[in-house]
């Protein structure tokens, strides 16, 4: 669902995060220093210094004497870099006891601040399937800036963080599970709270994703966008055949066609043909496989990165 979302800006865009899940067969997952430090932000020699100086990070060992990390290490580590990033003197950090560190944490968290620091709380919800953290982060967001903003300033954010590890598919499943699920709930809730639109005639969009397509976070966003500006949206969904999608525009005959290409085979041949059988209407589209610069697209197909974007095609 994640990556979807993620494609919704270029892909060039992304901060690059190299993270490996090793599972043992007891299913414990095994970070290298170098993990750490790709997901921290924090210096794989300075990690080194922490656990000589200070023992924060306990790594077990293979029986090859290479040195790896825990789950309970990663998180432990991020409530530290949280901290940390906040002025936090590290000899203090190392003296707290977990509780303490926890507390502290929350502290940041429940506080109206940076973006920054509610990124960092919602990567140490997802690695510790903590929900109400989540919900804390998001909430509290959300009361004081808006739905849109938190998106785009706080969720948009949170998955170009954390962006390769489902462009690679390294992360480990349940988390990434849990937190699409919880993103996809706020998004539901949120089109769901967008009354009908009530103008005469409408601008009409059928959004949805081609058939393999099923990473449908961003196009979930971009209906709520649609609503709120007081277009009626018809939302299929993920993974539509292209058929149904010729019967829909039979029934509706929609003033736009709405999709994001994250991984569709042969993406120029498949808008080749979007072009041909819609010609009476204006397609736009988003992802990795429609914004490659370069790429000759037909005369009503246009392309957006953001929704900004998108609602400046639409004005």
């Amino acid at each position: 669902m994640l990556r979807c979302l993620i494609a919704a800006s270029s892909k060039h865009s992304f901060l690059f995060i190299v993270l490996r899940f090793v599972r043992t067969t007891n299913m414990v997952a095994r970070f290298s220093i170098k993990d750490l430090e790709k997901l921290s932000g924090i210096k794989a020699h300075t990690l080194r210094a922490w656990e000589l100086r200070y023992g924060i990070l306990k790594p077990e060992r293979t029986d090859t004497n290479i040195r790896w990390y825990c789950n309970n290490e990663l998180k432990l580590l991020l409530n530290i870099t949280l901290l940390y990033n906040n002025g936090f003197k590290i000899s203090k950090i190392a003296c707290l006891q977990n509780h303490d560190l926890v507390e502290e944490v929350n502290k940041l968290i429940d506080a109206q601040g940076k973006a920054c620091d509610q990124i960092e709380g919602l990567i140490i919800s997802m690695v510790e399937l903590d929900e109400q953290r989540f919900e804390k982060i998001i909430s509290n967001s959300i009361l004081h800036n808006g739905f849109a903003h938190t998106i785009e300033n706080i969720v948009y954010p949170f998955l170009h963080r954390i962006g390769i590890l489902w462009q690679t598919g390294s992360i480990n499943p349940a988390q990434e599970h849990f937190i699409s699920n919880l993103i996809r709930q706020k998004l539901i809730v949120a089109i769901d709270g967008v009354p009908v639109p009530t103008a005469a005639n409408p601008k009409r969009f059928v959004l949805y994703l081609p058939d393999g397509e099923l990473h449908e976070l961003s196009l979930l966003y971009f209906a709520y966008i649609l609503k709120s500006k007081g277009h009626q949206v018809i939302y299929l969904g993920q993974s539509v055949p292209f058929m149904d999608l010729e019967k829909v525009f039979e029934i509706r005959n929609p003033h736009y066609i709405l999709s994001v290409f994250t991984h569709v085979p042969a993406a120029m041949e498949y808008i080749k043909q979007l072009s041909e059988t819609f010609s009476g209407a204006g397609i736009l589209l988003s992802g990795n496989q429609c914004l490659e610069p370069g790429l000759a697209l037909p005369g009503n197909i246009s392309v957006f990165k953001t929704p900004a974007d998108l609602l400046v095609l639409i004005s």
